[in-house]
């Protein structure tokens, strides 16, 4: 990346040595000699970086900030001053200057302040591109569908995230219900915002408050910090509150003041910490019959499904299947560097027939494992497991894939609980399982667990 210097001072001098040092170190240099000429220049060219007198024909280095201000982005500023402006310099870096050098400048400095400062220029773009990624990761077309169903959830989806709502999205596992959420976060006013999940059913049950809303130092035994809990975390974004049906009776009632006042407090607090984050619940149940059973609140129900979306298991849209396969044979050709061209009529055909119990998901880990193990370019019914083809009950394979099966499923809970129990650090989760870093690496992205 070769970054872009704008020098603007008076001085024709200072102008040539700069311009000379900062090329011969493989920046790209222009200059500009008055307040105007350098204002148009950073509008114009867009420099990562501005050397900027503060003392200037027509007016101040002050006045060239000042005129940035509404035409982001704009770029570090590094002030050059003599020493009777240092106050007007210490100003400019409360308008949003990097730093200021008191002339005369020495060279070593100033190239050692452009280093740090352009560090931070590609940090912040970094992080711009992986948000532009994500956005287009969870965009609604990362949802493949062209049926009928499909097009109206597409369509559903779109008005749902332009507004503020609360949303309750409904449908059998492996169907996206999180995809779907991610979409709409993206799509909305608050895509700038975090996206933060929290698994109803996977947080134990003495933990699920603190969980949502943290808690005070010396709330019980072992807090001796205090903690942000995801409602906090997800302060200008999103909480998603993936398998909510999962919830505890005693815990529905404390989410359902969070929901309905916007406001939380950590456990053994007394403090209100009022609640800046749109909700987005999900579940495989059907909550109308958790409420007849008694197992879910209904008040807590009519507060999440202000508006509602159902997504639709596989085997209600069929028609999906090919443009599904030929979506994860294109992720896979980039994820694994694998050449796999497509599938032939006769193993899409039994893909057709297959009746998806685990959904979109079930049919992604189906076509991984088949172009993992075949290595072919055009996948054949052979490359398909037995309860596709129909040799054994579709609840089962043969007795290699449930043993293959067993063991990643033993391999999978372990890792999730040492990365769980080691707070996400991968170091020490491999150590306490035994293996290298290296192996755990290996072993997330064959068996693809979220880090």
């Amino acid at each position: 990346m070769k970054f872009k210097i704008l020098i603007i001072d008076d001085e024709q001098g200072i102008r040539d040595v700069f311009s000379l040092l900062l090329r011969d170190k493989g920046y790209q240099v222009e200059t500009a000699a008055t307040a105007a000429d350098g204002a148009a220049a950073v509008l114009a060219n867009k420099p990562d970086l501005v050397l900027l007198d503060m003392n200037l024909p027509d007016g101040s280095g002050l006045d060239v900030l000042n005129a940035l201000k509404p035409a982001p982005p704009v770029p570090r500023i590094i002030i050059l001053t003599a020493f009777g402006t240092i106050r007007n310099a210490v100003e400019a870096t409360k308008l949003g200057a990097y730093a200021y050098l008191e002339k005369p400048v020495d060279n070593e400095e100033l190239l050692l302040l452009i280093d740090r400062a352009l560090e931070v220029r590609k940090l912040e773009a970094e992080v711009d591109g992986l948000k532009s990624e994500l956005r287009d990761r969870y965009r609604f077309t990362s949802m493949v569908g062209t049926s009928g169903r499909m097009n109206a959830i597409f369509r559903m989806m779109e008005r749902v995230a332009v507004v503020d709502g609360t949303v309750l999205i409904t449908g059998e596992s492996g169907t996206g219900k999180e995809l779907a959420a991610r979409a709409i976060h993206f799509a909305g006013p608050r895509n700038a915002g975090p996206f933060v999940v929290v698994n109803c059913g996977a947080v134990p049950p003495g933990l699920i408050e603190s969980e949502f809303f943290g808690h005070s130092r010396g709330a019980y035994t072992d807090a001796r910090t205090e903690t942000t809990g995801a409602f906090e975390r997800a302060r200008g974004g999103t909480i998603f509150l993936d398998e909510i049906g999962e919830l505890p009776m005693e815990a529905q009632v404390k989410l359902l003041r969070a929901v309905a006042e916007k406001e939380i407090v950590k456990v053994g607090g007394s403090k209100t910490i009022p609640v800046d984050a749109r909700v987005i619940a999900a579940t495989n149940k059907s909550l109308e019959e958790e409420i007849r059973k008694g197992t879910f609140r209904e008040d807590l129900y009519y507060r999440l499904a202000v508006l509602s979306l159902h997504l639709p298991p596989l085997r209600e849209r069929r028609e999906d299947i090919p443009l599904l396969c030929e979506h994860f044979f294109g992720k896979f050709r980039t994820d694994l560097n694998v050449e796999i061209r497509g599938i032939t009529e006769s193993a899409l055909d039994l893909l057709l027939k297959y009746s998806w119990p685990g959904n979109v998901r079930e049919l992604e880990n189906v076509i991984y494992e088949a172009v993992v193990l075949s290595g072919k370019p055009l996948l054949s019914e052979s490359d398909l497991p037995g309860r596709i083809r129909g040799l054994v009950p579709a609840g089962g394979d043969t007795l290699k894939e449930a043993a293959q099966s067993a063991a990643e499923t033993a391999e999978r809970n372990l890792i999730e609980k040492a990365l769980k129990e080691s707070g996400g650090n991968k170091t020490e989760a491999a150590r306490s399982l035994g293996i290298s870093r290296k192996t755990l690496f290996n072993k997330m992205k064959s068996l693809r667990i979220d880090g």
